[in-house]
C-alpha cells in the first residue's frame, strides 16, 4: 500500500525532492526522487503528473554534456511515472517523445546514434515503449498527424540504427519491440482499441514514407549472423511483416484515392515533400522492390536451425497473403513456397501453424477458387521440377529435405487440381523424369550379392525370423540411392508417390510409369519404386493431405490396375533375372538373350560375354536384385491396398512369390517373406501356414507341371521348399503327391539337377524332423549329451564314503570274475547266444518285409524312409557337392526314423559300408560331415553299430588322431583356421559321447583314451586340450578306475600306502616323475575322479 494517498500529502512529500532535483540535477537528488514515488499511489501521482515530470525534462533539457549515470537514472524515473500514469495531453506527449528520441541521438549531429551504453540504450527504448502505452489512443493519434512526420521518421531511424548495430541481444529485442509499438502493432498485453479502416490508412500513409528503409534495414537484421540468435530474427521477422502488412495491405490501398488529398500541412512546405501517395504506380513499384527482400527473408529464415525463426516465417506468409495478396501479387509465389516448404517441418509446431495457415487460406476460397493462384503453383511446381535433379545432386542433406518438403507442399496444395496440371505433357514428364534420375539407385554394393541362403552344416541358413510366427511391420530393406543417404529425404519421395496416386488420375499415372518400366531399363527399378507408392496412395494408405478428394478410383478400377501391373511384375523376362555368380539353375534358364535378363544395361561399347557360358557382372547382379526386391514390394503394397479383393490375384502371383521366398539369395528371401506376410494380413488368414494350406491346390498343380519342364521351368523345387519350410504338419498331405514326383526325378539320376532335388529333401526332412521330432539332440559334442564335464559332478560322487561290508566285497569281486569270464570268452554252451553282438548282415533284411506288415509306419516316417533308401545310393555320388548334401540330408533322416527301430535298423545296416567309405576315404569335408552323422546314428542306435564301429572305425580314427597330434602341437596361431584342426576338433569332441552311446568295451576304450592322451599335452591348441579333456570325461562315466589307472602311469602326485601290511603297495610308473608338459591337464583329470 501507497503511505500517499492524497494529491496534497503526496505534493507535500514530493515538493523538497523536486525543489533539490531542480537546484541540482545528480543521479543521488534523481534517486531520492525515484524512491519517493514508490511511495505514493497511483491516482495521486496521477494529479501530479506534470509537477513530478518536471524536474526530470529540465535535467535532461539542461544546456552542455551530463554524465550518463544522471540520465540514466533521469530516463528510469521517467519510465516508473509513465507506467503508473496516463499521457492525456498531446503537447506533453510529443515533447517526451522528442526529449527521449534526443537522448539516443549524438549531440553532435542528431540524426546519428550516439555511442551510449547498452544499459542507457535499453532504458531510453524502455521508456519509449512506456510513454506510448501510457498515451490515451486519441492523444496517441496525434503523434500520426502528417505533420509529426519528421519526429516519427527520427524515432524509426533510431531505433532500426539500434536493431542494426547493437551487438547486445537484449537491446536488439527492445527496439524492434519499439518499432513494433511505434507501428501500433504491438504484441504487448495491454489490449489497445483496434484501428478502424480510416485510421490504418492514416497511419499507413504515414509509414508509406519510411517503408523502404523500415523493410531493408529489418531484411539485413534478419539475414546477419546466424550467431546472433533465434529470438532476433524472430522479433525482425515479426516487425518486417507487420511493417509491409500495415502498408501494402490489400484494404487499405482500396481506401486510398486516386490523386493526392489537398490536407492542411500547415506552413512548413517541406512536411508535403516527405508525404508518399500510394498510387497504383508506386504500389507496383515497390512490391516490385520488396519481392526482392521477401525473397532473401524467405530464403535465410526457411534454413533457420531454430523452429521459433521457421514458425515466426509461416505467421509472415499466412499475414501477408491474407493481407497483401494482390498489393504484393510478385511475391505471391515466394510467400506460398515458404509456407509450403514447412508443412513437413521436423517440429511439430511449425508444420501444425503451416497447415494452420493453408487450410485458413483454403477456407477463405484463396487456394481453391483464385485460378491465378493455382497457376501460380503449377509454374512453380514445374519450376521446381525441372530443378530438381540440379538440387538433389548439389545440395547437403537439409537442402535436400527443404526442397522435397517444397515439392510435397505444392502437390498437397494443389489437390483435386492436380489432374489438371498432370494432363499436360509437359508437367507430366518433367515430373516422372525428375523422379526417375533422383530415385537412381546405387546398385554396386556387391554384399547384397554375397549374402546367400546356403546349405551349411548345421543345415540351412535361413533369414532371421519365421513365417509362423508374427512378423513385424515396415521391414522393407533400407535402399542405398546415389544422390541422397538420408531416410528423411526417401520418406519425403514416398510422400511425393502416394499424394500423386491420391488426387491424380491412377490409370493415367499408372500407364506413364509403367511405359517407362517397359521402354528403359535404366529407370525400371524407380518406375516401379513409384508405381508402388501410386497404388498405395491410390488406396489412401499412410497418405498426408490438407483436401479431401472428392471420389477415389473404384474397387474394380483399383483392381484392373493392380492386376495389369503384377501381370507385368511376374513376367518372366522381368521375374527370372541373374541374381548370383554360380547362375543358380543358370544353364537350364529359358533361351533369352543374356542382355534381356540385366535390369542394368550393358554400357556402349560393351563387349556382352560370349553366349555358351555369360558371366554377369557383379553390379548388374546386384541391380537385378533391387529390381526383383522392389517388385516384391509392390506385390505386398498392392495386397494391402486391395485387402480382402486381393484374394481374386492370389492364383497368378502366390507361385511366383513363394518361388522367390525359397530362392538363395538372403535379400531376395527376406523381402519375400514380408510380401507374403502382407498377402496374410490384407486377404484375412489367420496365419501364413493357413494361407498355403488353403492355397494348396494349385500350388501343388503348377509344381507338378513345372517338374515335368525342368529344362525350362527350374524354379519349382524353390516353390515347394517354401511351401513345407513356412507352412505346418497339415500341408503334408497335400503336397505328397509332388514328394513323390520329386523322389522318382531323382531315381532318374539327372546329375545336373542333383544338388536341386537334394535341396528339396533336405527342407522337407528338416520340416518332418521339427514337426514330428522333439527334443532329439544331433550328437557331435559332448555338452548336447548330458554327463559331467569340466567342473560337474560324475558318477564316482555317488559311491558311498563309508567302508564297504563284507557282504558287498564279496558281490563285488563275485561280479569282477563274472565279468572276466565273460570277457575271455569262458560261458556255458547255452549262454553262448546272450553275448551282445549285433545280428548278422542279412538278418533285419529277411525280417523287413514281415515287420512292415505288422506295424505299418506314419505317412512321415515312410517318406524319410523312402529318402534315406535314396540317400545310401548318393553317398557314393562322384560330386563333392552331391555327398556333403546327402550327409545332411541323411543325418536328418536317421532323427526322423529312429523312433521306429523295426525300419532304421536295417537301413543302417545298408548304409554303412557307404559311410566307412566317406569316414575313411574321402575329401576333409566330407570326413567331417560324415562323423557327425556317425555321431548321430551312434546316438540313435545304441550298441547295434558297437563292432562295426570298432573294427572299421575305430583303428583309422585313432591312426588319424595320433598322426596329427605331433602337426598341431608345434603348430602356430594360424592352425586354428585349417581343415585339418576343424577336423581334429570335431572328432575330440563328439567321440567321447560316441563311445559312450556306442558302450565299448575296454579295449576299445584303452585304444581311445591312447589317442586322445597327446592332446592333453600343453603344446597343443586350447580348443584340442579342451576337447580331449571331455573325452577323457566320457571315458570316465564308462570306467573309472580304468581310467584312473591309464593317467596314473603318466602322473601320479603322491604315493599310496597300503591299509594293511598284508597288501603289497601300489605302485604306478607315474610315481615320482617331473612335472612335464601333461601334468596340468592329468592332475586335472584326477581331481575330477577324487
Amino acid at each position: 500500500m501507497a503511505v500517499f494517498d492524497t494529491p496534497r500529502e503526496a505534493f507535500g512529500a514530493l515538493r523538497p525532492v523536486c525543489v533539490q532535483l531542480t537546484k541540482a540535477q545528480t543521479a543521488e537528488n534523481v534517486e531520492r526522487l525515484h524512491l519517493q514515488l514508490r511511495s505514493v499511489s497511483d491516482s495521486a501521482l496521477q494529479e501530479l503528473q506534470e509537477y513530478v515530470l518536471f524536474p526530470l525534462r529540465f535535467t535532461l533539457k539542461t544546456p552542455g554534456p551530463k554524465r550518463e549515470s544522471v540520465v540514466q537514472k533521469v530516463v528510469e524515473c521517467l519510465a516508473f511515472v509513465l507506467s503508473a500514469t496516463r499521457v492525456r495531453k498531446a503537447d506533453l506527449l510529443q515533447e517526451l517523445f522528442s526529449e527521449l528520441c534526443l537522448c539516443l541521438g549524438s549531440p553532435s549531429s542528431p540524426s546519428q546514434l550516439a555511442p551510449l551504453s547498452e544499459e542507457l540504450k535499453q532504458d531510453v527504448i524502455w521508456a519509449l515503449q512506456a510513454l506510448l502505452h501510457a498515451a490515451d489512443w486519441d492523444v496517441l493519434l496525434t503523434l500520426y498527424r502528417p505533420s509529426a512526420l519528421p519526429h516519427l521518421g527520427f524515432a524509426v531511424s533510431l531505433l532500426l540504427a539500434v536493431a542494426e548495430r547493437e551487438r547486445a541481444k537484449a537491446v536488439q529485442i527492445s527496439a524492434l519491440r519499439c518499432l513494433q509499438a511505434l507501428l501500433l502493432q504491438c504484441d504487448c498485453r495491454k489490449r489497445h482499441r483496434p484501428l478502424d479502416g480510416e485510421e490504418r490508412r492514416r497511419v499507413g500513409d504515414l509509414f508509406a514514407s519510411f517503408l523502404p528503409g523500415v523493410s531493408v534495414a529489418l531484411s539485413r537484421v534478419i539475414t546477419g549472423d546466424v550467431k546472433q540468435g533465434h529470438t532476433v530474427v524472430v522479433a525482425a521477422t515479426r516487425a518486417f511483416s507487420r511493417a509491409l502488412s500495415g502498408v501494402m495491405a490489400d484494404e487499405q490501398l482500396a481506401r486510398v484515392p486516386p490523386k493526392r488529398e489537398k490536407s492542411a500541412l500547415g506552413r512548413d512546405g517541406r512536411v508535403a515533400e516527405l508525404l508518399v501517395h500510394r498510387s497504383p504506380e508506386w504500389v507496383t513499384g515497390t512490391a516490385a522492390k520488396l519481392s526482392i527482400l521477401i525473397r532473401k527473408v524467405v530464403g535465410g529464415v526457411s534454413a533457420h536451425p531454430h523452429w521459433k525463426a521457421r514458425k515466426e516465417l509461416a505467421d509472415m506468409s499466412s499475414l501477408l497473403l491474407s493481407e497483401c495478396s494482390r498489393s504484393l501479387a510478385g511475391s505471391v509465389g515466394q510467400l506460398v513456397k515458404a509456407l509450403v516448404g514447412l508443412v513437413n517441418d521436423e517440429s511439430p509446431e511449425v508444420q501444425s501453424r503451416s497447415n494452420e495457415a493453408l487450410r485458413d487460406l483454403a477456407a477463405q476460397g484463396v487456394l481453391a477458387e483464385d485460378r491465378r493462384l493455382a497457376d501460380i503453383l503449377s509454374e512453380e511446381l514445374h519450376a521446381l521440377t525441372t530443378a530438381l535433379p540440379r538440387l538433389m545432386s548439389s545440395q547437403d542433406d537439409q537442402g535436400k529435405v527443404s526442397t522435397l518438403n517444397l515439392l510435397v507442399g505444392y502437390l498437397k496444395l494443389l489437390g483435386p487440381r492436380m489432374n489438371a496440371v498432370l494432363h499436360s505433357v509437359s508437367h507430366l514428364q518433367r515430373l516422372s523424369k525428375a523422379l526417375m534420375q533422383v530415385l537412381e539407385l546405387d546398385a554396386k554394393d556387391v554384399k547384397i550379392v554375397e549374402e546367400r541362403c546356403w546349405w551349411g552344416p548345421e543345415g540351412s541358413q535361413e533369414p532371421p525370423g519365421s513365417l509362423t510366427e508374427p512378423l513385424p511391420r515396415g521391414n522393407s530393406p533400407r535402399k542405398h540411392f546415389r544422390f541422397f543417404a538420408e531416410d528423411r529425404v526417401f520418406f519425403l519421395l514416398r510422400q511425393v508417390g502416394r499424394i500423386l496416386g491420391y488426387y491424380g488420375d491412377l490409370c493415367l499415372l499408372t500407364d506413364h510409369f509403367m511405359e517407362l518400366y517397359r521402354e528403359s531399363a535404366t529407370y525400371r527399378k524407380q518406375a516401379a519404386l513409384v508405381v508402388n507408392e501410386l497404388i498405395a496412395g491410390a488406396a489412401g494408405r499412410d497418405v498426408d493431405v490438407l483436401h479431401e478428394r472428392g471420389t477415389g478410383p473404384s474397387k474394380d478400377e483399383l483392381r484392373g490396375v493392380v492386376a495389369s501391373v503384377l501381370e507385368e511384375y511376374v513376367d518372366p523376362a522381368n521375374w527370372h533375372l541373374v541374381t548370383s555368380p554360380e547362375g543358380e539353375g543358370l544353364d537350364a534358364e529359358p533361351a533369352v538373350k543374356y542382355s534381356e535378363l540385366l535390369a542394368v544395361p550393358p554400357a556402349e561399347g560393351f563387349q556382352l560375354p560370349p553366349p555358351l557360358n555369360p558371366r554377369p557382372l557383379v553390379h548388374s547382379m546386384s541391380s537385378n536384385i533391387w529390381q526383383i526386391c522392389i517388385q516384391l514390394e509392390g506385390v505386398g503394397c498392392s495386397a494391402l491396398a486391395l485387402e480382402e479383393d486381393f484374394r481374386e490375384l492370389l492364383i497368378s502371383v502366390l507361385y511366383p512369390v513363394l518361388e522367390k521366398a525359397g530362392d538363395s539369395t538372403l535379400l531376395i528371401s527376406q523381402v519375400a517373406l514380408g510380401t507374403v506376410a502382407d498377402i496374410c494380413q490384407a486377404c484375412g488368414y489367420d496365419s501364413v501356414p493357413g494361407l498355403i494350406c488353403q492355397n494348396a491346390d494349385y500350388l501343388v498343380d503348377g509344381i507338378s507341371l513345372h517338374l515335368c519342364r525342368l529344362a525350362h521351368e527350374p524354379h519349382a523345387a524353390r516353390v515347394l521348399e517354401a511351401m513345407l519350410r513356412h507352412s505346418d504338419a497339415d500341408v503334408l498331405p497335400l503336397v505328397g503327391d509332388v514328394i513323390q514326383d520329386v523322389l522318382a526325378a531323382l531315381d532318374r539320376g539327372h546329375s545336373d539337377r542333383m544338388p536341386l532335388f537334394l535341396g528339396v529333401m533336405h527342407t522337407l526332412v528338416s520340416m518332418l524332423a521339427s514337426w514330428f521330432v522333439s527334443g532329439c539332440p544331433t550328437g557331435g559334442k559332448p555338452e548336447e549329451n548330458g554327463g559331467p564335464l569340466l567342473g560337474g559332478a560324475g558318477p564316482q560322487e555317488k559311491r558311498p564314503a563309508a567302508v564297504p561290508t563284507a557282504e558287498e566285497m564279496e558281490a563285488f569281486f563275485q561280479e569282477y570274475v563274472w565279468q572276466k569270464r565273460i570277457a575271455e570268452g569262458d560261458l556255458p554252451d547255452e549262454e553262448s547266444g546272450e553275448e551282445g553282438e549285433p545280428l548278422p548282415a542279412s538278418a533285419p533284411e529277411s525280417n523287413d518285409n514281415s515287420l512292415e506288415e505288422e506295424t505299418p509306419l506314419p505317412f512321415h516316417a515312410q517318406v524319410a524312409k523312402e529318402v534315406m533308401e535314396r540317400c545310401v545310393h548318393l553317398l557314393s555320388d562322384k560330386s563333392l557337392r552331391v555327398r556333403l548334401k546327402v550327409l545332411d540330408v541323411l543325418e536328418l533322416c536317421v532323427t526322423v526314423l529312429h523312433p521306429h527301430q523295426n525300419h532304421f535298423l536295417p537301413l543302417v545296416h545298408r548304409t554303412w559300408p557307404a559311410l566307412v567309405t566317406r569316414l575313411t576315404n574321402d575329401d576333409p569335408l566330407a570326413v567331417l560331415r560324415a562323423f557327425k552323422v556317425l555321431c548321430t546314428l551312434g546316438a540313435r542306435s545304441g550298441d547295434f553299430l558297437r563292432r562295426r564301429f570298432s573294427k572299421d572305425v575305430l583303428p583309422k580314427l585313432a591312426g588319424s588322431l595320433a598322426t596329427q597330434a605331433p602337426v598341431s602341437a608345434r603348430s602356430g596361431p594360424i592352425y586354428s583356421h585349417t581343415l585339418a584342426f576343424k577336423l581334429q576338433l570335431a572328432v575330440l569332441q563328439g567321440l567321447g559321447s560316441l563311445c559312450q552311446a556306442l558302450d565299448l568295451d575296454e579295449s576299445d576304450l584303452h585304444q581311445v583314451a591312447e589317442a586322445c592322451l597327446p592332446y592333453l599335452s600343453a603344446k597343443q591348441p586350447v580348443k584340442l586340450q579342451a576337447a580331449a579333456h571331455s573325452v577323457f570325461l566320457h571315458l570316465m562315466q564308462m570306467d573309472p578306475d580304468a581310467v584312473w589307472l591309464f593317467l596314473g602311469e603318466f602322473w601320479c602326485p603322491r604315493a599310496y600306502e597300503p591299509p594293511h601290511p598284508s597288501l603289497r603297495p601300489v605302485r604306478l610308473s607315474g610315481m615320482g616323475k617331473t612335472r612335464n608338459e601333461f601334468t596340468d591337464n592329468v592332475q586335472r583329470l584326477l581331481d575330477e575322479l577324487q
